[in-house]
């Protein structure tokens, strides 16, 4: 028999499809396997639908956990943005005696505070959107952004890595020629 075929009766019947044996006989093997065979599709069966409930449970909980750290994180940023904007408004009051000094102040600080409250009030579905319609809009744009914000990555990581300089005369030194 082969490994996914269902058993068949002596007749070419599919499973308990023999209708030639009498009640009063004892079931012969074949009805048996196919018995087992059920019951071993149900185990299966069962076993693949919790394990699909749990794994939609897990994806649901990753989900959540993940829209929680971002909305944190987008709070976190919008407080960032609305401090920075209070600090050049307070560094632009001492400034009182150039008004037009004053006013880029103001004017910066404003922008900074409708910054602040665009984070505040957008999803991160918004944000999506909105990089995706720039990227749609301005690919080189993006792709040069980008090379250029890996540019700079990489120098941080290279500078953060590299050993602090040792006072002159260090070890190094004994090994020039």
């Amino acid at each position: 028999m082969a490994g996914n075929e269902l058993p068949q009766d002596a007749l070419g019947g599919p499973l308990h499809g023999a209708a030639h044996e009498a009640p009063h006989e004892p079931p012969h093997a074949g009805a048996d396997e196919r018995a087992q065979w059920r019951a071993l599709q149900g185990d299966v069966e069962g076993l693949a639908d919790v394990a699909a409930e749990r794994g939609r449970g897990l994806i649901d909980a990753a989900r959540l956990q993940a829209q929680s750290y971002v909305e944190q994180r987008k709070s976190d940023a919008a407080q960032s943005v609305h401090d920075l904007a209070q600090t050049i408004r307070n560094s632009g009051r001492d400034l009182g005696d150039k008004p037009n000094v004053r006013a880029f102040f103001d004017s910066a600080a404003d922008g900074l505070e409708q910054l602040g409250s665009s984070i505040e009030r957008r999803s991160l579905g918004d944000f999506y959107s909105e990089a995706e319609s720039i990227a749609r809009r301005a690919p080189v744009a993006v792709a040069v952004g980008t090379f250029v914000a890996g540019l700079i990555a990489a120098r941080f990581i290279k500078s953060s890595s590299l050993p602090p300089e040792a006072p002159d005369g260090d070890a190094r030194d004994s090994f020039r020629a």
